[in-house]
């Protein structure tokens, strides 16, 4: 028996509640029919035109993200517990990001050292003080999460700069609505689509005071080789906003505009998926050509709403991340909801000597690292590979958290010799604005094709499923 818990057959091989029509659905088809179904989501995803970029890609080539074509069901229990823990995850960050660049009662507190904070890669310094619309520093955010038996679902990551992947969740859905649609008419599933209308509504709602009634709101992107421009263009399409590079609009008198063939139109909110580097370069890296000279004088003066705001990255560092429990305890006063994954935080002597002994059996993370780079898998690991991760913890722990293996749950997948039991993880998708705190039913599911393999991440061979949040 499998030591890793099936969202399908449970631990017993009982078909769990929810996929009893997925399992008589695959027992009912050949692999000759899945197979065809296969390349019919692939050639409709080439044909819209979903791609990514590798960043470090020698050939720079344009990728199609795997669609598997078995969805993955969640209850509406289950996502009732998820959405609720979730959402308080989210205020509690949100008012930890109001407390460190104003206050800094944590600190004071001694709950968080305060070197971890102002000395942290993504502290920016130019936000203290701010006054950010409503308080809300992260109006979009992803955070995923993972499963290990029917009961425990983990916080793997919060992702608070410019979560990506939402247009993939979107995309997931039209394609299972038009593989399957008597299989998706059999199950009462909740929808997504109405996700770009919430997110602009939410966008329009961080609008200045001085706004009009319908705030103009544009994406800001870095261009067409960003690996996430797809989704960048497909948003704007979405929201029936502009697509903006940093060159199409420029500040005066402490507000932005946007150069239109009209003439300049006032801009009231960016979203935002420049990372902060390279937002302004008055502010901070001067040779940046992706960004608005005085964006940020704009933003303190009131002028603008950006989301999300400059220096969210300091809360989602995985060192911080360790933290988030006694954030949301110190500011809601609150248990949490969603427990984090067991951490050892290297930078703790106790904790650097236990990681360095049992170094085989952790898989160890860089506090800034992402997308499946820069972390070491033990278990999987050459004796050549542990030996330099021994080197590095030793030379700079303050850099690594270290955390067990986990066992996380499999979902029935499509595979070249048919259907078996692949690992995922789960990043839905919190939206907050003073119009409220919401979570989208579902989110994106990410799965990890390989045989074995616990890396979800596309860039990393990783695949994509959608997502069924149950109505019952």
């Amino acid at each position: 028996m499998s030591k890793f818990f099936d969202e399908m057959g449970g631990v017993d091989g009982e078909v769990r509640a929810g996929y009893s029509q997925i399992r008589s659905w695959l027992d009912q088809s050949t692999p000759e029919q899945l197979r065809a179904r296969s390349r019919e989501a692939e050639i409709l995803f080439r044909r819209i035109g979903i791609t990514f970029a590798v960043y470090g890609d020698s050939a720079g080539e344009e990728r199609i993200i795997p669609f598997d074509i078995v969805p993955r069901i969640l209850s509406s229990t289950e996502w009732q517990t998820l959405s609720k823990g979730l959402e308080q995850r989210v205020r509690a960050l949100n008012m930890f990001l109001g407390d460190i660049y104003g206050p800094g009662e944590i600190l004071k507190a001694g709950l968080i050292p305060e070197g971890l904070i102002y000395r942290n890669t993504y502290f920016r310094p130019e936000m203290v003080g701010v006054k950010v619309p409503h308080g809300i520093y992260v109006p979009v955010c992803g955070i995923d999460i993972v499963r290990v038996d029917a009961d425990t679902f983990y916080v793997l990551e919060d992702n608070l700069r410019t979560p990506s992947g939402v247009s993939y969740m979107l995309e997931n859905r039209e394609i299972s609505m038009r593989l399957f649609p008597e299989l998706f008419n059999e199950h009462r599933v909740r929808p997504v689509e109405q996700y770009p209308n919430e997110l602009l509504s939410t966008l329009q709602s961080l609008a200045p005071a001085s706004a009009p009634r319908d705030p103009t709101v544009v994406i800001l992107t870095p261009g067409p080789l960003n690996s996430a421009y797809y989704e960048h263009s497909f948003l704007a399409d979405r929201l029936g906003v502009e697509l903006v590079e940093g060159r199409d609009m420029f500040v005066d008198q402490n507000r932005v505009y946007m150069r239109t063939t009209e003439g300049p139109r006032q801009v009231d909110v960016i979203y935002r998926r420049v990372d902060d580097d390279y937002l302004d370069p008055l502010a901070f890296r001067p040779d940046s050509v992706l960004g608005v000279p005085g964006l940020i004088a704009a933003y303190r003066s009131g002028n603008v709403a950006v989301a999300n705001a400059m220096g969210t990255g300091v809360a989602d560092d995985k060192a911080v991340y360790t933290y988030v429990p006694e954030i949301v305890r110190f500011y809601l006063g609150e248990e949490p909801i969603l427990k984090n994954v067991p951490t050892y935080r290297c930078r703790e002597p106790d904790s650097l000597k236990y990681v360095l002994e049992n170094l085989s059996e952790l898989v160890v993370k860089m506090v800034s690292g992402s997308g499946g780079y820069g972390m070491l898998v033990g278990p999987r690991a050459t004796a050549a590979e542990l030996e330099d991760f021994r080197n590095k913890l030793a030379a700079e722990p303050d850099e690594f958290i270290a955390q067990p293996t986990l066992a996380l749950s499999t979902c029935p997948t499509f595979v070249g010799e048919g259907i078996a039991p692949r690992h995922v993880d789960l990043r839905p998708f919190v939206l907050s604005g003073s119009n409220g705190i919401r979570t989208v039913p579902g989110g994106l599911t990410r799965v990890a094709l390989k045989e074995g393999s616990l890396v979800v991440n596309s860039s990393q061979g990783g695949g994509t499923k959608d997502t069924w949040v149950l109505d019952q």
